[in-house]
């Protein structure tokens, strides 16, 4: 199969074009309409891989699609079609060259867009679920990464500078993260550190198999439970959703703003319920490191918006690099002021308060806002869960729901012991380091080689002003050489020469 065939990069855009009119309740662009639910999950299937990792978070999404596109990409988490008979031989005779199951059936039970899962039996009589990755897919993923780079080079300049640099954030972390997912020696150690990071959760996890793995296969023990948006099995079976998702909320709130390490793929397919009300958490092929700085700002953006603390939350966005470092604190003020009016309305159902929160943002395109890498999948995974919770809640709100669960947490999130007397003892302890530190900013004062730390955010501040305030000067200049070097190479150009001249000097007066 071509990867760069112009039908495959046209569906791609057909993709991305029904994304955006969907989301943005728009009935066409340039006389494009957006594709019908079967067409859109029949392309998604068609682009494999990478594109149905971007379809799993619409899924979720009640307050975004239609129940008709949402039947449709319902099916994109595990329904998709399986390996072809000749790949899967190959795959199997490469991951498992001795004879190690009794028993392994070859029809699978999920097939995703990495891989397919088969149930087996071990020698030892253990059921195990392998996890077989799909034949190619390492070559088709960096075919998606390098169409979609092109599209970002073609649409650029139509984009604000802001909007560029979120757009590159999103296609590098994505890319980075998705070349590692389709690695299956990755997950199992995703999988061996979530669960020893995890191991006193009310979470269970599969336990794997390490000897009979490889990079194309992953086993371990087989799980059972009803998928997560079987609403119909789960309600008959009177399991208390309200306890379900809040269990998943205080398990992620724990995750992203207390530990800092996180499954960033917690979709339909990937979360099972037991009878007992257990959530079982699958497929580890995504993890990610929240660093410190950015989870502290997070955990101050959440209180910030409970308490409609108008300067914490700027303060703490702009920390979080989600709002550049010169944004307009006036403007913002506004923007924030309408923001908190619409999430903290009880009465608007999700697709209401999405609708209101997409006319605030319209209204505010100009201002600075950024998708720095760090936030993608902390954004995404929030998408996921309250995509989750609309399924079952009705006005189901992310951020009020995680309040008082992180205010339970707040001081084990910013690092407190669990007793009073731990933390006198750390803070005792850090005494002679407080002192030392203090002794040498004096030394450094005195002696005038006192340092002061800039921002990532401030520095890119900055360089934009100063790259801003040089350009003219940069430009004049080289017209200058260049009139000199005309008159040098050729005197008949010399009215040419002088034109430049002129030009460059008018650039610097008036800049």
């Amino acid at each position: 199969m071509n990867l760069y065939s112009h039908k495959r990069v046209y569906k791609v855009f057909r993709f991305l074009l029904t994304t955006y009119l969907v989301i943005k309740k728009k009935d066409s662009f340039l006389g494009l309409k957006p594709l019908a639910p079967k067409e859109f999950k029949h392309t998604i299937i068609d682009l494999e891989a990478s594109f149905i990792k971007l379809a799993q978070v619409l899924a979720t999404r009640a307050d975004f699609f239609s129940q008709e596109y949402l039947h449709e990409l319902k099916e994109l988490h595990d329904k998709l079609p399986s390996m072809p008979k000749k790949d899967f031989e190959v795959v199997f005779k490469r991951a498992f060259v001795n004879d190690d199951f009794t028993e392994f059936n070859n029809e699978p039970i999920a097939s995703a867009s990495i891989g397919q899962v088969h149930i087996a039996y071990l020698k030892s009589g253990e059921k195990v679920a392998v996890k077989l990755r799909r034949e190619g897919i390492k070559q088709r993923v960096l075919a998606d990464i390098k169409i979609i780079n092109f599209f970002n080079f073609i649409f650029k300049p139509l984009f604000s500078h802001y909007t560029k640099n979120s757009i590159e954030s999103v296609i590098k972390e994505f890319s980075s993260m998705i070349v590692q997912e389709v690695s299956l020696n990755n997950e199992l150690q995703n999988l061996k550190k979530f669960s020893n990071t995890y191991k006193d959760s009310k979470i269970k996890f599969p336990k794997p198999y390490e000897e009979f793995s490889s990079d194309d296969a992953l086993v371990m023990s087989f799980e059972e439970g009803f998928r997560f948006d079987d609403k119909e099995t789960i309600l008959k079976n009177d399991i208390n959703f309200n306890e379900i998702i809040a269990n998943l909320v205080s398990f992620y709130t724990e995750q992203m703003l207390i530990k800092g390490y996180f499954h960033a793929d917690p979709h339909p397919g990937n979360l099972l319920i037991t009878k007992d009300s257990e959530i079982i958490l699958l497929d580890f092929g995504m993890v990610k490191t929240v660093p410190n700085d950015t989870r502290i700002a997070i955990i101050e953006l959440i209180k910030a918006a409970n308490e409609q603390d108008y300067e914490l939350y700027i303060s703490a966005s702009k920390r979080l690099g989600t709002i550049a470092y010169e944004a307009p604190t006036s403007e913002l003020a506004v923007f924030t002021s309408k923001m908190f009016e619409i999430f903290s309305n009880n009465n608007l159902d999700s697709e209401s308060m999405q609708k209101l929160a997409f006319e605030v943002l319209e209204g505010t395109r100009d201002l600075p806002f950024k998708l720095p890498s760090d936030a993608i999948y902390i954004l995404r995974v929030s998408a996921i869960i309250e995509g989750l919770g609309t399924t079952y809640i009705e006005n189901f709100n992310g951020i009020k729901d995680i309040l008082p669960i992180l205010q339970e947490n707040l001081p084990k999130a910013l690092g407190a012991k669990d007793s009073i007397v731990e933390t006198l003892i750390d803070e005792i302890k850090d005494i002679p380091f407080t002192i030392k530190d203090f002794k040498s900013t004096l030394k450094q004062a005195s002696e005038g080689e006192l340092k002061v730390e800039v921002s990532k955010n401030q520095l890119d501040f900055l360089k934009k002003e100063l790259h801003s305030y040089f350009k003219p000067y940069i430009i004049s200049i080289s017209f200058m050489i260049t009139s000199i070097f005309m008159l040098l190479v050729d005197k008949d150009l010399k009215e040419i020469a002088i034109i430049l001249f002129t030009l460059s000097l008018i650039r610097i007066l008036y800049k």
